[in-house]
C-alpha cells in the first residue's frame, strides 16, 4: 500500500484542525484519510478493471507493479479469468515487475466495440487482441506467460512476433494447433478428456452452455484440477467474468474453429497458414505443467524441440491441476523471474 503527499495546503487545512480541537475526533478521521489519499489499488484493481481500446475491443485489465518495471502481461484460460494470477501477480510487482492482467474477448469487461464484428475466437484473432493491447498501451517488449487459451496466444505472439516478446512461460507448453491437425484422431482416454468440444459441436451443447454457463465451468474447474480444494467465494469471483454477452459465442466457435466446425475470418488467413507449419519459438522459455492436471495436456517430450532458444521445463508436485497460476502462484512467478534471467544472459 503506498500514500501519496499531502499538499501544503491540505497541510495548512489539518493542522487549523487540529489547533482548533486540540485531537482528531473520530469523526475528523474520514476527512484525514481522504486527504492523504490512502491509495488501496493493490486490493482493488482485480475487481475493478480498467478499460482500454486496442483493436477491435475495449479490452479491460488489471495492472499492478511499479511503472518503471519490465513489463509482464499474464494470459488466462477457459474457463477462467484474471484472478487465476492474482497472487502470483503480486509477487511479480514486488521484485518490480510491471505486470498486466486481461480480460481476453468474452471475459469480464472486455467488450467488442462494434456489435457487426463477428464473435470469433480463433487463435489468430485472440493472439492479435494481445499485440493490439500492447501497442494501445505502448508495450515495445514484454514477458507473457499464460495457461490453457493463454498459453496458445502467448506461444503464437512469440512465435510470430518474438521482437516483442522479452520471454516466454507456457503452462502444458506448446499449444498452437490446427483444424486440419485436429481432424486426426486422439487416443481414447484423450478424446475422453475432450469431451466438452463434441458437446459444444451440438446445438444442444450450445444452449445447454448457454443455459448452465456457472455450472458447467464449476465442474469443469473440478474435473481439470481434481485435487484442487477450491471455495465457492473463489469459483463465483471468477464466474462473474462468464457473463460477458459474448461469452458462450466466443467459447463455443473458439472449440467449433478447432475442429474445422466454424470457419475463421479471411483477415486471418495469412497468420493462420504460419501457424499451420507449426513454427518454433526461439525466445527464452520456461514451460510448466502440474503433476494432477486433469485436462488433456501433450507430454512435455513431445514438444521440447519446439523450443530451440534458452528452454526449461518444470513439472510441479503435491497435486496441482490446470489452473496452475492459482494453484502454485509462487511457482508460477518463479518462472517468470526464470525466464527473465535466461533473457538478460543472452
Amino acid at each position: 500500500m503506498h500514500t501519496k503527499l499531502i499538499t501544503p495546503l491540505r497541510l495548512i487545512v489539518l493542522s487549523l484542525l487540529i489547533l482548533a480541537k486540540g485531537t482528531i475526533l473520530i469523526a475528523q478521521s474520514s476527512l484525514i484519510e481522504s486527504l492523504i489519499e490512502v491509495d488501496r489499488s493493490d486490493q482493488t484493481n482485480f475487481e475493478h478493471t480498467q478499460i482500454i481500446k486496442a483493436g477491435l475491443l475495449n479490452v479491460g485489465y488489471a495492472e499492478v507493479g511499479p511503472q518503471s518495471g519490465s513489463a509482464v502481461i499474464l494470459l488466462h484460460g477457459w474457463p477462467y479469468d484474471i484472478h487465476s494470477f492474482e497472487k502470483s501477480a503480486t509477487l511479480l510487482a514486488t521484485k518490480g515487475y510491471h505486470v498486466f492482467i486481461p480480460y481476453l474477448r468474452g471475459y469480464g469487461t472486455t467488450t467488442f466495440i462494434s456489435p457487426k464484428t463477428m464473435r470469433n475466437a480463433q487463435q489468430s484473432a485472440v493472439a492479435l487482441d494481445i499485440v493490439n493491447f500492447m501497442d494501445a498501451l505502448k508495450i515495445d517488449k514484454a514477458i507473457i506467460a499464460g495457461f490453457d487459451w493463454g498459453a496458445r496466444t502467448a506461444d503464437i505472439i512469440a512465435a510470430l512476433w518474438p521482437e516483442r516478446c522479452t520471454a516466454l512461460v507456457a503452462v502444458s507448453g506448446y499449444l498452437i494447433g490446427t483444424p486440419k491437425a485436429n481432424e486426426n484422431p486422439l487416443s481414447p482416454n484423450a478424446e475422453f478428456l475432450w469431451w466438452y468440444q463434441y458437446y459444444f459441436a451440438t446445438e444442444r451443447g450450445y444452449k445447454g452452455y448457454q443455459a448452465n454457463t456457472a455450472a458447467f465451468n464449476k465442474l469443469i474447474w473440478k474435473t481439470a484440477s481434481p485435487k484442487w480444494n477450491f471455495d465457492d467465494e473463489t469459483y463465483e469471483r471468477a464466474a462473474r467474468a462468464f457473463d460477458n454477452p459474448d461469452h458462450v459465442a466466443i467459447v463455443i466457435h473458439n472449440y467449433r474453429w478447432r475442429l474445422g466446425l466454424s470457419k475463421g475470418e479471411k483477415q486471418y488467413d495469412r497468420l493462420e497458414a504460419k501457424l499451420s507449419k507449426l513454427p518454433v519459438i526461439s525466445v527464452p522459455t520456461v514451460t510448466l505443467e502440474g503433476d494432477a492436471n486433469g485436462a488433456a495436456f501433450p507430454p512435455p517430450s513431445s514438444y521440447a524441440s519446439k523450443f530451440t532458444g534458452k528452454y526449461k521445463h518444470h513439472t510441479l508436485k503435491g497435486g496441482i491441476g490446470h489452473n496452475l497460476p492459482q494453484e502454485a502462484p509462487e511457482a508460477f512467478a518463479q518462472a517468470i523471474v526464470e525466464a527473465d534471467a535466461m533473457a538478460r544472459a543472452n
